[in-house]
C-alpha cells in the first residue's frame, strides 16, 4: 500500500521527544497553548508506543516554529540536534566504540536501527546508506515515507559536534524532503 508521507504512522517516542524539547525552549504553557490551538486528530494525548500520522508531527513542527520566529526546517534541524543528545545519553553501548562522527553516521542502519526494531517491531524506519569518500567526507542517502529531510540533517549536524568535528553538510541530490543525499566534507 502507497501512502503518502504525512499519513505514515510515527512512533509515539519522536512525539513525546519533540515535545520535551519544546518545552526546553518555550516553557509547558506556551507548549500546552500551541497544542490547543492545533487541530490534532489526537488530541495531543502521546504516548511513546502509540502510532501517529506524520502530518500532526510536521503541524507541531511548523506551530513550533511560528512561535519563536523560525521554518519547520528550523525546527526540525534542532529537533535532531536533540534526538542525538537523547540517544548517546540514554544508549551510550551505541557510540562507545565509535571513534569518529562517520563510524557512528554508518552503523544507524544495521546497529541503531536493529535495536529500534526489536523494541518496536511496528516502527516503519527511514533507511540511511553511507559511502565513504574519502577520510574527510561521506555521503549519506537519507530516504524514508516521512518527509523529514531537515531532521535527518540535523543528526549529521549533531554528530560532527559530538566528535568535536567540524563540517560542511550539503544536500548533493534533492529528490525531495524524504529522498536526500548529503554530502559530508570535514574540514581540516
Amino acid at each position: 500500500m502507497n501512502r503518502v508521507g504525512l499519513e505514515v504512522p510515527v512512533k509515539g517516542m519522536i512525539f513525546t521527544e519533540l515535545l520535551d524539547l519544546a518545552d526546553h525552549l518555550a516553557g509547558e504553557e506556551a507548549v500546552d497553548k500551541l497544542l490547543d490551538d492545533l487541530d490534532l486528530d489526537s488530541d495531543a494525548a502521546y504516548t511513546s508506543v502509540g502510532n501517529y500520522p506524520c502530518s500532526e508531527l510536521v503541524q507541531i513542527m511548523t506551530a513550533l516554529g511560528a512561535q519563536s520566529g523560525v521554518s519547520c526546517d528550523e525546527v526540525q534541524r534542532e529537533f535532531g540536534h536533540w534526538v542525538l543528545g537523547i540517544f548517546t545519553d540514554r544508549y551510550p553501548h551505541f557510540v562507545k566504540d565509535k571513534h569518529t562522527a562517520f563510524d557512528l553516521l554508518e552503523v544507524i542502519e544495521t546497529e541503531v536501527h536493529a535495536e529500534v526494531r526489536k523494541l518496536y517491531p511496528d516502527a516503519e524506519l527511514p533507511t540511511f546508506r553511507t559511502r565513504r569518500l574519502g577520510p574527510d567526507r561521506m555521503e549519506m542517502h537519507y530516504h524514508s515515507e516521512r518527509p523529514l529531510r531537515s531532521f535527518c540533517h540535523g543528526l549529521i549536524e549533531a554528530c560532527l559536534q559530538r566528535y568535536g568535528v567540524t563540517g560542511q553538510v550539503r544536500i548533493a541530490q534533492d529528490n525531495g524532503a524524504s529522498d536526500t543525499v548529503f554530502d559530508i566534507q570535514l574540514e581540516r
